[in-house]
């Protein structure tokens, strides 16, 4: 019996149900909903909200994700880093990731409901949707502006933490939901750069393939100046300090430096190098936020 064959006809075990919900990309979400939650107050946020709320936006975010999976498992496939994913590798059956995600789905809306308000309970639904829905299930495969478009659902996780402790929509929020929409085409198009040959294979219209690695690098290089103006309207609304603002031009500056190196292919294996520094970025520019928040807040 092949490796593949065993792969086939092995149970599914408790990881392959973890990994339908992509924990690595949950996690930072996570960390942008947490950060969110403590933006929106100074005077702490509810351990239930804190616990519970987060749970409801990652039982969400990992139903979202398990869909994904299951969409997407001709795609994953023919992919060198999605084939062995539980769907595609055949150890978790379609029917059942779907009965995960509608679990999932019901057990986070139903904590949210509970632990958080109702506006915070749409909100993450519809994401959910945006993601599992709108952007898995049609835009990913009808236009190369499918990630531009898409990002809205996955720049979310920051709006729902604070909702989830005022009960209201307010400028701020709106602003983090911002800063990840810009990030999100050049942190992706880096990744679809590296991966061109097997995004083409598998028939995906990501902008590589459709128009090109040069247009594809104009274009992740204009979205980092973009995204370097918007990290420092905090500063310019006075939500945020000159320690973030600080962070948020250095960070910003080394972000702008690897979109130049993989404009002039300056480096070996620059358009990975520059997906795996946009993660580090997200996160640090984050956690900057919270930091100036509860340390060196200038009102």
């Amino acid at each position: 019996m092949t490796t593949a064959t065993q792969a086939r006809t092995a149970p599914a075990s408790w990881r392959d149900y973890l990994e339908l919900t992509k924990p690595r990309v949950v996690l930072l979400m996570l960390i942008t909903s947490l950060v969110g939650m403590f933006l929106a107050t100074r005077a702490g946020v509810p351990w239930t909200v804190l616990l519970f709320g987060n749970l409801g936006i990652a039982f969400c975010a990992g139903a979202a994700a398990a869909v994904n999976h299951v969409v997407d498992r001709r795609i994953d496939a023919i992919m060198a880093r999605t084939y062995k994913r539980p769907v595609t590798a055949g150890r978790v059956s379609p029917v059942a990731a779907l009965v995960f995600a509608l679990v999932l789905a019901l057990a986070g809306m139903a904590l949210l409901l509970t632990f958080t308000n109702e506006l915070a309970a749409w909100l993450t639904l519809a994401s959910l949707l945006g993601y599992a829905v709108i952007y898995t299930g049609f835009l990913k495969r009808a236009t190369p502006q499918n990630i531009v478009i898409g990002g809205l659902a996955g720049a979310a996780p920051p709006l729902l933490g604070w909702v989830a402790v005022t009960g209201h929509l307010s400028a701020e929020p709106l602003l983090l939901v911002l800063i990840i929409f810009a990030w999100t085409p050049p942190h992706f198009w880096a990744l679809a750069i590296h991966r061109k040959e097997e995004y083409a294979k598998a028939d995906i219209p990501m902008l590589p393939v459709t128009h090109g690695e040069h247009y594809t690098k104009v274009h992740i290089l204009l979205y980092t100046f973009m995204l370097l103006a918007v990290s420092l309207l905090p500063f310019a609304i006075h939500m945020s300090g000159l320690l973030y603002l600080a962070a948020a031009l250095l960070l910003g500056g080394r972000f702008l430096h690897w979109a130049w190196v993989l404009y002039r292919d300056a480096k070996p294996h620059a358009a990975i190098n520059t997906f795996k520094y946009s993660i580090w970025y997200l996160f640090l520019l984050f956690i900057a936020l919270l930091v100036d928040h509860y340390l060196l807040f200038i009102p």
